[in-house]
């Protein structure tokens, strides 16, 4: 089948996942949609990928938000087209209010590119007189992040056999959990996602403590 029908069941899939991960009350879902990487495939494939994004938020938002979703998305705006930017901001807009599953879409994003941003961020207010250079530590770094404002991800899934993170979210998957699993993402399923969330279950979540300072609480 032509890549297209892979891209058109990835969004049924992503469908399924969020009503999954809202069903266990799961209050932050982030999806790797398209890379910034990405902008490098056969450019008939990208078309119909953006396309096929527009589609999905023409037909989806008016039913993500009778489910009590906030939809946000990440990413380098200026590269995509103003159609897809106002489709963008009109989700964002008509799903501001809810406070059920947090929903992050990942668009033309790329973890040094987000760094980056950030790192520009910092530069501008430095030399504006803003802030004092010597000043800036973490906490100022990630509150210049995409992620602003959400927790960092507990849990990274990567479907369809590849074991690398691909340039996503690199500052916030420091101490993420990592599943990686052979099952191709048009056949995430509930199943799929109970292993992951088993396996999630099963870790011991450090931080850098020892396993006796973690049993002390």
């Amino acid at each position: 089948m032509p890549r297209g029908a892979g891209h058109r069941a990835g969004v049924k899939s992503a469908r399924r996942l969020v009503e999954m991960c809202g069903e266990r009350g799961i209050r932050f879902l982030t999806l790797f949609a398209f890379s910034s990487e990405n902008w490098k495939r056969p450019r008939q494939e990208v078309g119909a990928l953006m396309k096929l994004m527009v589609e999905a938020l023409d037909r989806e938002v008016n039913e993500l938000s009778a489910r009590g979703v906030q939809l946000r998305f990440i990413g380098d705006r200026a590269s995509l087209s103003p159609l897809m930017r106002t489709r963008m901001a009109q989700a964002e807009t008509r799903t501001c209010e809810n406070s059920g599953l947090t929903l992050v879409i990942a668009l033309s994003y790329g973890g040094r590119w987000d760094i980056a941003e950030a790192a520009r961020r910092l530069a501008r207010e430095s030399a504006r007189g803003d802030l004092d250079p010597e000043s800036i530590d973490e906490n100022h770094i990630g509150q210049r992040l995409s992620l602003t404002g959400m927790p960092d991800p507990d849990l990274l899934i990567r479907t369809g056999g590849e074991s690398r993170i691909s340039n996503f979210l690199l500052w916030n998957l420091a101490y993420s959990e990592f599943y990686f699993t052979d099952c191709l993402w048009p056949a995430f399923d509930e199943a799929e996602l109970a292993r992951a969330l088993d396996f999630f279950g099963r870790r011991e979540r450090r931080f850098g403590r020892t396993p006796e300072q973690i049993e002390i609480g």
